[in-house]
């Protein structure tokens, strides 16, 4: 009698290996952790609103041209789910038309070159009759030599002294950091959380209340954030 692999292993390794090319955020225990869940039939949503706000393990970072949200999807270890930032539309104020999510890239360019998007700015100058000191929002260049961006040399605190005979690692950049935050695009195993964006250039009072909405493979739900 010819005798039948034993799979396991293989879906093991399958499982492993789709965990470790998810990105994402931390999921917490459980979607009642999180301010605001559903259920799903077998599946729980998990949200919490985190207005401007982007966490990293070395800080947080703020997005002020979006609304950041974490969403988590928990249910069924062993079964991929397709979970994607398009699955979500936000609605503010009751409006008819809900907002749709923008991709990490956005959301990290405009963090990155400030002047990005064109807003009121304060600018105030003075002079000591050898040069001009400029307090305010300077435009960032986008390549080298870019035209629109005005260079002034800005004094720098000295930085404190490496005594521990390690070489400082770089800085990561905003973009990757935005990219591995964000919900992982694809099929996974739960759970598995990562952050949304919304674009929201208006003040915050006037957001009176706010809607999450999901629709896709794991069903539909409307999550009130306030």
């Amino acid at each position: 009698m010819e005798k039948i692999a034993d799979v396991r292993p293989l879906l093991l390794t399958a499982l492993l290996a789709a965990i470790a090319a998810a990105q994402g955020t931390p999921p917490k225990a459980s979607a009642a952790e999180y301010p605001v869940h559903a259920e799903l039939g077998k599946l729980t949503l998990g949200v919490e609103y985190l207005v401007h706000s982007v966490p990293t393990p070395k800080g947080v970072l703020v997005s002020s041209d979006y609304l950041v949200i974490e969403v988590a999807l928990f249910g069924p270890s062993l079964s991929a789910i397709d979970f994607r930032a398009d699955h979500f539309r936000l609605r503010m104020n009751g409006d008819k038309y809900a907002l749709m999510t923008q991709s990490p890239g956005m959301v990290a360019a405009s963090m990155k070159y400030p002047d990005w998007q064109q807003r009121p700015t304060m600018t105030a100058s003075a002079g000591n009759g050898t040069g001009e000191v400029i307090y305010g929002p300077q435009p960032t260049p986008r390549f080298p030599g870019d035209p629109n961006a005005r260079q002034i040399p800005i004094p720098r605190p000295p930085e404190p002294e490496n005594r521990s005979g390690q070489e400082k690692e770089p800085p990561v950049p905003v973009e990757e950091q935005i990219q591995k935050l964000a919900l992982p695009e694809g099929k996974y195993p739960p759970p598995l959380a990562g952050l949304i964006f919304f674009p929201f250039h208006g003040k915050m009072k006037s957001i009176k209340t706010l809607e999450l909405i999901y629709e896709g493979p794991g069903g539909k739900a409307t999550l009130k954030l306030f």
